[in-house]
């Protein structure tokens, strides 16, 4: 029987119990519990209230009890990473601020295919390690799951060897990580076929494998002028979807079509977003496709932002992701781009939240976390205030004093 576990008293405790999955919030809709406790059986919540109502409610309760003024959230949720690669693209940030264009980096050299060089020069021990660090950062900054995407590999054998190491990070770290095939990120220069029979190679030849190996469940593509096409896009995830595979789709970056795509193929979540127009917005939120954002691509390319506002009004869903990556998304700073985000799209607290907590999570389908209530996993964050409003105000500067994964500080 697992033990119970009383943590608190919390300042503030922000549960999102009551908020909903789509549309605008409102601050005033936060229900937050003051003078909170949590009540955990093993790796999940008992039980959420009053500190001392709940010391009475289970005398038995080992109790962990803090001195200092805290607020508690869930934990962070990041929905969309790249963090499984090797090398760096520091070159292409410095040639993109200096005004080369996409073309003339690729040209020298640069581009998705430089890191898919320098990925596949790593060993899977190389790629483990690299990522067991980068979700160990991640984590010190409140990030409890964390969405860990291939797609730097680009043959059958590559994207195994990074899905593997995926697989053998999330045994060495204690969050989370939901691998994410995307083999069709861009076609392979080293494929002698066309981008339709590269796709139809991936599901010939990589597919089976993954479900051998349970590799993963979930399938992702880039659909852009420069990667696939909305037409040969949709064959590629309705054939992942009838093997079983949920779905993802990397949509609307730089021209629209992919979010359509999303929607017609019963995708979990459609990614970017940036290019999105007035009828997208509107099918978007006429769907079950959670709209992720994500700032940090447009913070590092400098462009447009996702138009969060605009989705959450017409009624959407909205998640907000960090697409930590080598080229376009370096920072990985999750907390500082939503709160950049909220900024110049007008989100209030409750969305920006919601955005990084259990809206996210059902981007990946997780129904059991992202709300601090019974029989979720007690994934939680501790920060050094009494109001929940200044972890936004400082941008993501005040760092978390305490993280609890499954139960467990750590």
């Amino acid at each position: 029987m697992a033990s119970i576990t009383l943590v608190g008293p919390f300042s503030q405790l922000l549960s999102m119990q009551t908020l909903p999955l789509k549309g605008a919030l409102q601050d005033e809709q936060l229900p937050v519990i003051t003078e909170a406790g949590l009540v955990l059986e093993g790796e999940i919540i008992k039980a959420v209230g009053k500190f001392e109502a709940l010391r009475k409610q289970y005398p038995e309760a080992e109790v962990h009890q803090l001195k200092e003024k805290t607020v508690c959230l869930p934990g962070l949720v990041d929905a969309h990473t790249h963090i499984c690669f090797g090398g760096s693209r520091a070159r292409d940030f410095a040639m993109r601020n200096g005004g080369k264009s996409y073309l003339e980096i690729a040209k020298a050299g640069g581009g998705i295919w430089d890191t898919v060089t320098q990925t596949r020069q790593a060993s899977q021990e190389d790629l483990t390690k690299l990522t067991v660090q980068r979700a160990n950062r991640h984590l010190g900054q409140g990030v409890t799951t964390i969405e860990v995407k291939s797609g730097y590999g680009l043959s059958v054998e590559e994207e195994l060897k990074m899905l593997r190491a995926i697989r053998s990070a999330n045994q060495q770290v204690s969050i989370d990580l939901v691998p994410t095939c995307l083999a069709a990120h861009i076609k392979a220069k080293d494929f002698s076929g066309d981008h339709a029979a590269y796709l139809a190679h991936l599901q010939q030849e990589l597919f089976p494998l993954l479900l051998q190996e349970g590799l993963t469940e979930r399938i992702d593509i880039f659909i852009e002028e420069e990667a696939f096409t909305p037409e040969i896009s949709q064959a590629y995830l309705k054939a992942a979807r009838l093997l079983g595979f949920d779905l993802t789709v990397h949509a609307d970056q730089f021209h629209p079509g992919g979010s359509a795509v999303a929607i017609a193929v019963g995708a979990l979540s459609a990614d970017h977003l940036e290019a999105s127009t007035e009828g997208e917005i509107k099918a978007l939120a006429e769907s079950n496709v959670i709209a992720t954002a994500l700032p940090g691509a447009s913070m590092g390319l400098g462009c447009a932002f996702t138009p969060a506002r605009k989705i959450l009004d017409a009624g959407g869903a909205l998640a907000i992701a960090s697409d930590w990556n080598p080229g376009s998304a370096p920072m990985g700073q999750l907390l500082t781009q939503a709160c950049v985000l909220a900024t110049f799209e007008k989100l209030s607290n409750a969305e920006i939240w919601a955005g990084l907590s259990f809206r996210a999570a059902a981007a990946l389908n997780l129904y059991d976390r992202g709300r601090l209530v019974p029989s979720y996993q007690a994934d939680f964050v501790l920060y050094p205030t009494d109001d929940y409003r200044e972890i936004t105000y400082q941008q993501g500067s005040m760092m978390p004093m305490a993280v609890w994964c499954k139960g467990t500080a750590l």
